[in-house]
């Protein structure tokens, strides 16, 4: 089966060159369907890759094997993590193209398949960073989906506003890239491997880690972390998501973001948690000082937008700090708890970002006040958007919910608290726009001093929508179906967890996740805090609205790149901070 690993890359990267060579002589529906056909074969292979992964598999490219112990060849490595999250990136890219079909509205002088195959080399992308064996090529992988993803963003490039998205989302992410370039480069200079676990062998045999090996990890780490949105690195994910098309925005924000995070947990784990490595109380104060930081600015920014999609943004920023605080408690229970929750948070969020492009595509506008009241008719749109928002509180049975309660339970303490609180947050947000716009709940809202708003959107379909496609309610109905799948399914949170742990430690080991009466309890009491705080935001829309004193906190998602650039090098110093003391000198 390890001969298959590079079809999971080769296959939407032909279906891609073929969309763009004959996108010009075929119908769009054909170039379309292609596109899905592509996706979903992608699909079906990495499930299949993915159910004989024990043992990992492996496979060097080309045949260019290892030596007398010195490789030069690129390796693929397919364990459950990583095609795992192959499988996810396909599923939602197929989503995505299901969602767009027939309706997305390309620019003109456009050929028919170019969106569709930028989808595609978007999905190879992903797929090849979740696979990739060797921090080099890594890199690569990371940065075709880098490129992709500033074209997709930018689509629409006759809208200004669009190309300084795209610009900003490029400036920032390509400087992250830069960053884990020069770590590639250190760690190659020090142990001459790119292989990720013959890099952690190399470092276990000179000995205890020094600067070097301080600095490779910083700077491997600021590169993931800007991908991954969390704060300070995380400005350009809510300019990017408000001009990014409407099925660009379900995979930045359902499987790229966590590919970040995903990024973090691989290289730690491979790399760097042998003894030539990074002492793990480093590592776990750096992840869990930036992922508590990120989890509560990321719910305070998401409580206070009117616009729908930087307030959906801003959720997975939020939700990004706390998966970063499940990976930094460094344990088993934590690294299942979030691999689920990840798998949970994916079908959610996306969903919520397809409710919200039909609001965008029915009414040209994505602002929760102009949208006050007038989105009644949409009833199974209504409906599925207030499904989705319980989702992110964690309501059980949800795979938000299973995966919350797992890690809440792994990081304990106040950090559970933190839990309850910044899924709250997040959740109560979105049922608010839910109760305002498809209830038309509350007062009118007024215009504050100081609101992006999301009024005067165009429709990213050829006009405004009279009736909305049933594959645009179809695909977010399917995708949280699959997030309460996850809660559900049964064994599904164990074969999750024995591929996590597997991967982890080299060898099959059983694990068991479960509902508990603590994380039950957990995921209601979050979820009955997000509807009382929606409630109270409806009806007195006065008690909980941001204060003046809050205004520099929003003032620094100022739409300037250097600004953004400048928190980026305040992020590596704070994490070369937090990492210093444990490493001995």
């Amino acid at each position: 089966m390890h001969h298959l690993l590079p079809l999971l890359v080769a296959v939407p990267l032909l279906g891609a060159a073929l969309l763009v060579a004959g996108g010009r002589s075929v119908p769009r529906v054909v170039a379309e369907s292609a596109g899905c056909a592509v996706s979903a074969g992608t699909a079906a292979l990495a499930i299949v890759l993915l159910l004989h992964s024990s043992p990992p598999l492996a496979e060097w490219v080309g045949g260019w094997v290892p030596v007398h112990g010195a490789s030069v060849g690129i390796v693929l490595a397919g364990d459950g993590p990583g095609l795992g999250m192959a499988a996810l990136a396909s599923l939602l890219t197929l989503a995505a193209l299901a969602y767009s079909w027939r309706y997305f509205d390309e620019p003109p002088r456009r050929q028919s398949g170019s969106f569709p195959a930028l989808m595609l080399l978007f999905q190879a992308g992903m797929c090849g960073f979740a696979v990739a064996g060797d921090l080099f090529n890594a890199f690569v992988w990371f940065e075709l989906m880098s490129v992709v993803a500033y074209a997709l963003t930018g689509h629409r490039v006759e809208e200004a506003r669009a190309v300084q998205g795209a610009l900003t989302f490029g400036v920032v992410n390509s400087l992250g890239a830069y960053a884990l370039l020069m770590g590639v480069g250190l760690l190659y200079a020090r142990t001459g491997e790119l292989a990720l676990a013959r890099i952690g062998q190399a470092l276990d045999a000179h000995g205890p880690p020094d600067a070097l090996v301080l600095a490779a990890f910083v700077l491997l780490l600021t590169g993931l972390l800007v991908k991954a949105a969390a704060v300070p690195f995380h400005f350009w994910l809510p300019d990017a998501h408000a001009v990014a098309p409407t099925p660009v925005c379900m995979l930045l924000s359902g499987v790229m973001v966590e590919l970040g995070v995903f990024g973090v947990w691989r290289v730690y784990d491979t790399v760097f948690s042998g003894p030539g490595g990074v002492p793990a109380a480093g590592v776990e104060r750096a992840l869990t000082v930036l992922g508590a930081l990120t989890a509560a600015v990321g719910a305070v920014m998401c409580w206070y937008q009117r616009h729908i999609k930087r307030l959906l943004a801003y959720s997975t920023v939020t939700h990004t700090g706390l998966f970063l605080l499940g990976i930094g408690t460094l344990t088993p229970e934590g690294d299942d708890g979030v691999a689920l929750y990840v798998l949970g948070h994916a079908g959610v969020k996306a969903a919520l970002f397809a409710c919200t492009g039909i609001l965008l595509d029915r009414y040209g506008s994505v602002d929760e006040h102009v949208l006050h009241g007038r989105a009644r008719p949409l009833r199974a749109v209504a409906a599925m958007f207030a499904v989705g928002g319980l989702g992110l509180a964690g309501l059980p049975p949800f795979g938000t919910a299973l995966g919350k309660s797992v890690t809440e339970e792994a990081v304990g303490g106040p950090l559970t608290v933190l839990y309850v609180l910044a899924s709250a947050v997040t959740a109560a947000a979105v049922l608010r726009v839910a109760a305002r716009v498809f209830l038309g709940l509350g007062p009118r809202p007024e215009q504050g001093e100081y609101e992006t708003t999301g009024s005067g959107e165009r429709p990213e379909t050829r006009r405004r929508l009279r009736r909305i496609p049933d594959t645009m309610t179809a695909v977010p109905a399917v995708l949280l179906a699959g997030a309460l799948a996850v809660g559900v399914a049964p064994a599904f949170a164990d074969l999750v967890a024995d591929a996590v742990n597997e991967a982890a430690t080299g060898g099959v080991v059983h694990a068991s996740v479960h509902w508990t009466p603590l994380g039950v309890l957990l995921g209601l009491a979050s979820t009955v805090l997000a509807v009382g705080l929606a409630a109270v935001a409806v009806a007195r829309p006065r008690l909980l609205a941001a204060p003046h004193r809050a205004l520099p906190l929003r003032r620094l998602q100022s739409g300037h790149v250097g600004d953004y650039v400048a928190w980026m090098l305040v992020g590596t110093t704070v994490l070369g901070v937090l990492v210093l003391p444990s490493v001995h000198r």
